[in-house]
């Protein structure tokens, strides 16, 4: 297979989103397979690798399908000169990380790139410019006109999916269904078997209340919600166990045992993720006609422009991307019939 065209946006430009981009993209050897195209303001890009003192070497273009070989590119969303303030989210920023986005998003879906990797936004000033979505998982689902999606973290053989995304805590026990588990679940099973190639996975479910509920003393939700949606999947084929209590089941080792765990809520699920991968992680978009990955971690304000960024794991991401549309195409080539019907 030849290299895979990988669409990167800048993100916050503000932030340490370019900073982590350049650096991951300094190593030659991350060319050897890909083709990176990174989305973002042309003047910001070069100030960015200017006052850090980056030595990435990029080549500017007008259209995604000029990038061929083993070079980095720049298409420029803006050429005009654009104020850095870094540490602040400005409207400049927002607007900024927006148009990185919207023209990426584009040209993945017109094929000028095969896969989308998304520095990181703030939510805030990026819906001052008209972006009315949660974050990048609820926009791109809405963008590919597929009714649900997984928000998939990934280190290695760690991986974590949550049943409900950016969602105030007080908001979770609204949102959580059997319904909502019973998708996300097979959506997770689907995305092991076609994504990374796992042919039986084995998900654990965390229960909502501590102690998983205990037996009803602490919370209903886990006998009435959570265990009939593990019912229903398991009675489909899928490898579905629990409801289990998240510190029980992260803090004695026991998620290694399965292919993937399922949280109930955002940070159920992402601090003993983060606790483990310790910066390493991928926050990987499952469910999606395309493949999306980002690094797990947010626009680090309070470091940018200050050089201690570490650009692992947007290299990480990067590479997961590959290998999850390597792994796709795979899938398809293995699953489709192989009794074509012949024209008469």
């Amino acid at each position: 297979m030849g290299r895979v065209k990988v669409g990167i946006t800048v993100g916050d430009t503000n932030g340490i989103g370019i900073e982590v981009i350049l650096k991951a993209l300094e190593d030659n050897r991350m060319l050897d397979k890909i083709t990176p195209v990174i989305y973002g303001p042309g003047r910001v890009v070069s100030f960015h690798k200017k006052a850090l003192s980056l030595n990435t070497n990029y080549q500017k273009i007008n259209d995604a399908s000029e990038a061929k070989g083993g070079k980095t590119f720049l298409l420029s969303t803006n050429d005009e000169e654009v104020k850095v303030d870094f540490g602040n989210a400005t409207n400049d920023s927002g607007r900024e990380a927006y148009s990185s986005l919207k023209t990426a998003v584009s040209d993945l879906a017109g094929a000028k790139v095969d896969v989308l990797v998304t520095g990181p936004i703030n939510k805030k000033n990026i819906q001052a410019q008209g972006f009315d979505f949660p974050g990048h998982t609820e926009y791109l689902t809405s963008y590919s006109n597929v009714e649900d999606s997984l928000m998939f973290m990934i280190y290695n053989d760690l991986r974590v999916g949550v049943a409900t995304n950016h969602l105030p805590l007080n908001q979770v026990t609204k949102e959580l269904t059997k319904e909502v588990i019973v998708s996300k679940i097979k959506l997770m099973d689907q995305s092991l078997r076609r994504d990374f190639s796992i042919p039986r996975p084995r998900i654990a479910v965390l229960g909502l209340n501590p102690h998983a509920g205990e037996n009803g003393v602490l919370g209903g939700e886990e006998s009435e919600i959570i265990l009939p949606a593990i019912d229903q999947v398991s009675k489909e084929g899928i490898l579905a166990f629990g409801p289990y209590a998240s510190d029980g089941l992260f803090g004695s080792g026991s998620f290694k045992k399965f292919d993937a765990v399922l949280a109930m809520y955002h940070d159920q699920g992402l601090t003993p993720f983060k606790a483990i991968a310790g910066g390493g992680g991928v926050n990987f978009t499952a469910g999606l006609p395309i493949v999306r990955t980002s690094p797990d971690h947010g626009t680090a304000f309070e470091i940018a422009g200050k050089n201690e960024a570490s650009p692992d794991s947007l290299r990480s991401a990067i590479y997961l991307a590959v290998d999850v549309f390597t792994n796709r195409k795979r899938f398809k080539e293995l699953t489709a019939d192989p009794l074509v019907p012949q024209k008469k």
